[in-house]
């Protein structure tokens, strides 16, 4: 990536990009986002067949809503519409679920399989802690081509190894203040694929 390349792409968010209608833009939200959405789904005791429709349906809604997303300046804006939009896919397929009701016929075990309802979702978004730190690993791997390798072996140390600033700065041979600047570079560019700043 040349330098005019990685300026344009530290200025503009995931997000941004995608409402620009750039097609990487797009695969990179969808490989981002994907896992969560579906994890969403299965916690709301959706078998796989109905997760996949369900993601499916929630990031064609996404791609129709994206252009009048406004995001809030904090932490998860971007997640928690995504999971509001994700909400309402899931309680669609519920009604969906019982205006259809299944055939009789078949194993008991499929029969007691297809009986157990998709629950009603949560109001508040259903993530854990390991899946937004499988979030984070996806999105700081889809950035990580686009700083030095030295600019990411300074920020690995600081900020996923926690090694103090000083520290770093005397391994690497820089300023405590060029460390803070780092971290605080790549923090912002995660920040950025994550959906927050536009």
């Amino acid at each position: 990536m040349t330098s005019t390349q990685d300026s344009n792409a530290t200025r503009m968010s995931l997000v941004s990009r995608a409402r620009a209608g750039q097609p990487a833009a797009w695969r990179e939200l969808v490989d981002l986002y994907g896992p969560l959405v579906a994890s969403w789904c299965l916690k709301c005791r959706m078998d796989s067949h109905a997760t996949a429709d369900c993601v499916q349906e929630v990031f064609a809604s996404v791609s129709r809503a994206l252009p009048s997303f406004t995001p809030q300046r904090q932490a998860g804006s971007f997640r928690a519409w995504l999971w509001s939009v994700t909400a309402n896919k899931i309680r669609d397929a519920a009604r969906a679920a019982q205006r259809h009701p299944l055939a009789a016929g078949g194993s008991s075990a499929l029969r007691s399989l297809q009986q157990i309802a998709v629950s009603d979702p949560p109001l508040e978004e259903p993530t854990s802690d390991v899946e937004l730190s499988q979030l984070t690993q996806r999105a700081l791997q889809q950035v990580r081509s686009e700083f030095e390798t030295r600019t990411w072996e300074v920020f690995c140390r600081t900020v996923v190894d926690q090694i103090a600033t000083s520290v770093v700065a005397e391994q690497f041979g820089i300023t405590s203040a060029a460390v803070r600047q780092v971290r605080s570079r790549v923090l912002r560019r995660l920040r950025q694929q994550l959906g927050d700043l536009l």
